[in-house]
């Protein structure tokens, strides 16, 4: 019952019925940043935040015990990728924005230090993944920066670097110039609709 009061609170907060001004609330400090908080009735203090967006998906029916399964596992293998697709799109992101006045020279230097500092960083943990779990994070990254990844190592490294890439993904039965196409594999949609690994430079601090 005080879960169901506290979100009715916040709620009623966010759709503006009630002012802070109505309630009991005040300004206080958590590991040095100011934050809002309040009291309730029966004394519990509950704290205020902007949280990140969220994926809130239903139920869904499948034709088959199969496709249920399959779409398990492609659940579980993108739960796993997950975090490193959502880096990937930070790390593009930010240096995207750092290199955007950059002299050509001066960008080459950047991402070369960068991919150095990436492959230290990764490169055990990524060679671990097998072919699906590579796939799967693949489309993730193109999914939200809408290009295929070809594209994506071609603005960064070049043409011949994607060609180069492209090539060799053949031999693992992957096509690097396809990129993410909606309703092409139901699935894989259903599944990558259930993760959020956008990342925007506004909304650094």
């Amino acid at each position: 019952m005080k879960n169901l009061l506290h979100i009715s609170l916040l709620l009623l907060l966010t759709t503006g019925l009630w002012s802070q001004e109505d309630l009991n609330m005040f300004e206080t400090q958590i590991d040095g940043i100011v934050v809002t908080a309040l009291v309730t009735e029966d004394g519990d203090t509950l704290i205020l935040a902007d949280l990140d967006d969220i994926s809130i998906t239903s139920l869904r029916s499948f034709k088959s015990d199969e496709d249920y399964k399959k779409y398990m596992k492609f659940k579980r293998y993108a739960a796993k990728v997950y975090p490193y697709a959502k880096e990937a799109i930070k790390i593009f992101r930010e240096a995207e924005y750092a290199t955007q006045n950059m002299s050509k020279r001066k960008r080459k230097k950047y991402m070369k230090e960068l991919q150095k500092q990436l492959r230290q960083e990764f490169e055990e943990p990524l060679v671990k993944l097998t072919k699906l779990q590579g796939k799967i994070m693949i489309k993730m990254i193109e999914k939200e920066l809408d290009k295929s990844m070809y594209d994506l190592i071609k603005g960064v490294r070049g043409s011949f670097a994607a060609g180069y890439w492209h090539n060799f993904g053949k031999l693992y039965s992957y096509d690097l110039k396809e990129g993410y196409q909606p309703g092409k594999y139901i699935i894989l949609d259903a599944v990558l609709n259930d993760f959020d690994i956008s990342y925007r430079m506004e909304n650094e601090k």
